[in-house]
C-alpha cells in the first residue's frame, strides 16, 4: 500500500508515525478524528514494516488485558467501539503466592464498576485499527520501513526502504524495543535484565473461567491466566508464565501432557483442569526504557519508548497514556492550527509523562523482584501484605487504582 512512488518528490507532511501496532495506530486514528472535528486539515502518514497477518510482533498470538481505566480513555477518543466485540471481560482478580499465606482478591462489585478490564487477542485487534486506518484515510505504507533519517531545525526527511521520501514536521516513534527511530537518532536505552522468559499460550480448561483472572507468584516468578472468549465451544485462557530461560524452552518444547501437568503443578485447581494448550511462544522478559523518551521534533510512545515485564499487565496501559498525554499537548497546536513539532510542546509532553512513568516502572521493578525472590524476609513480608489487603479492603484502593489504569491523582470514582 503505497501511495507514492520512490521518483516523486518527498511528501509534506505534519506527522509521521513510525510504527502501526497499537500504540501508533492508536493515535494515527485519535489525531485524525480530532483533525476532522475541529476542520482543520492535518497530514498524517503511517509506516509500518510489516504486513498483517505476516508475524507482525505488534500483532501476535498474545493477549493483552486493557485496564478499566484505558478503555474509558478509549472511549473517550471514540474508539473503544472498534474492539468491544473482540473483549472479554475481567469482573475479579485473584492473586495469590504459592507455597505461602498470602492470598487477595479484587473484584469489580467493590470498586462498582461494570468490569476491571478486558481481555484482547492481539492478532484480531490488529485487523480491526488497520482496516479503520484504511476507512479513515489515513496514508499508510506497509510493508516498508525506515532506511535514513536526515534533520534539520525544521524538521525531518525520512526515506523508507522503497525508496519514498517523506518530509515531516513532527516524527511519531511506536516501533517498538527494537526501534528505527531510536537507532538513527543513538539515543540510550537502558534496561534491566530479569533472567526471565515469558512463555505464552492459550489454554483450553475443562470448565468456565466466570471472568476471573488469577496471578500466582511461583518460586520461578509470576504465573497469570486472562480469561479468554470461548472459542468453538472451548473454555480459555491466555497464560504468560515467567520461567528462567532453559525451562522456558523446556516446556515451550514439552509435549502437551508433560506441558499441562506441570503447569497444573505450578497453578493449582482455581481455575479448573487443564485440558489442552496452543501454540507455545517464547519472549525474553526485561525492563527496557529510555531516560528521556523526546528528541528533536521526535517523540517515542509505547514499546519504544518502554518495555515492561507482564508482571502487572501494564505495557499497553503505559503506552496508551503515553498516547493520550501526547494528544493532549497536541491538541492546542491543533486548534492554532500552528507547529506540531514545537519544542515547547515536546517538553510539556515530558512534563506530563515523567511522573506516571517513572512511578510505573519503578513499581514493576519492585514487583518482579519482590515477588521473584525467596528470601524469607521478603516472601513474609509480601505474604503478609497480600494478606493485609484482604483483610483491609480500604488498602486495596490505590492498588486497584495502579492496576486499573486510573491516571494519577484521580479517585476511583471519576473513571465510573
Amino acid at each position: 500500500m503505497n501511495p507514492s512512488t520512490p521518483e516523486s518528490a518527498p511528501q509534506a507532511l505534519d506527522i509521521a508515525i513510525i510504527g502501526a501496532a497499537m500504540a501508533g495506530a492508536t493515535l494515527a486514528l485519535a489525531l485524525a478524528k480530532r483533525a476532522k472535528a475541529l476542520g482543520r486539515p492535518l497530514r498524517i502518514a503511517l509506516i509500518e514494516a510489516h504486513e498483517q497477518g505476516s508475524g507482525h510482533p505488534g500483532f501476535d498470538a498474545r493477549s493483552i488485558a486493557i485496564a478499566h481505566g484505558s478503555v474509558t480513555e478509549l472511549k473517550r477518543l471514540g474508539l473503544w467501539s472498534l474492539l468491544a466485540p473482540l473483549g472479554c471481560a475481567i469482573n475479579d482478580i485473584h492473586i495469590s503466592d504459592r507455597g505461602h499465606f498470602g492470598m487477595t482478591e479484587l473484584n469489580r462489585d467493590g470498586f462498582d464498576l461494570p468490569f476491571l478490564g478486558q481481555v484482547v487477542e492481539l492478532e484480531a485487534v490488529g485487523q480491526k485499527l488497520l482496516a479503520a486506518v484504511k476507512d479513515a484515510g489515513i496514508t499508510i505504507y506497509c510493508p516498508d520501513g525506515l532506511r535514513e533519517l536526515a534533520s534539520d531545525s525544521d524538521g525531518h526527511t525520512l526515506t523508507l526502504e522503497s525508496g519514498v521520501r517523506l518530509r515531516t514536521k513532527l516524527l511519531v516513534a511506536a516501533d517498538g524495543l527494537h526501534s528505527r527511530v531510536r537507532e538513527c537518532f543513538n539515543l540510550p536505552l537502558e534496561s534491566r535484565d530479569f533472567a526471565q522468559c515469558g512463555l505464552v499460550a492459550n489454554i483450553g480448561c475443562d470448565r468456565p473461567h466466570g471472568h476471573w483472572a488469577w496471578e500466582r507468584f511461583t518460586d520461578t516468578g509470576p504465573l497469570a491466566l486472562l480469561p479468554m472468549q470461548d472459542s468453538a465451544g472451548q473454555h480459555r485462557l491466555s497464560l504468560v508464565w515467567a520461567l528462567p530461560p532453559e525451562e522456558a524452552e523446556r516446556l515451550a518444547s514439552a509435549d502437551e501432557a508433560l506441558f499441562l501437568s506441570q503447569l497444573q503443578r505450578a497453578f493449582g485447581s482455581r481455575a479448573g483442569k487443564f485440558i489442552s494448550v496452543g501454540k507455545r511462544h517464547v519472549y525474553p522478559l526485561k525492563l527496557s526504557f529510555m531516560p528521556r523518551p523526546i528528541h528533536h521534533r521526535c517523540v517515542f510512545v509505547g514499546n519504544a519508548a518502554q518495555t515492561l515485564h507482564p508482571i502487572a499487565g501494564q505495557g499497553f496501559n503505559l503506552g496508551l497514556r503515553d498516547v493520550v498525554d501526547l494528544l493532549q499537548v497536541l491538541d492546542s497546536a491543533l486548534v492554532a492550527g500552528t507547529d506540531v513539532g514545537e519544542h515547547s510542546l515536546l517538553h510539556h509532553y515530558l512534563e506530563l509523562r515523567t511522573d506516571d512513568r517513572n512511578q510505573t516502572l519503578c513499581n514493576i521493578e519492585a514487583l518482579v523482584r519482590g515477588f521473584s525472590n525467596q528470601y524469607w524476609p521478603l516472601v513474609a513480608g509480601r505474604s503478609l501484605g497480600l494478606r493485609l489487603l484482604s483483610w483491609c479492603p480500604p488498602l486495596k484502593a490505590p492498588v486497584a487504582s495502579r492496576a486499573m489504569g486510573w491516571r494519577r491523582g484521580k479517585r476511583l470514582s471519576e473513571n465510573c
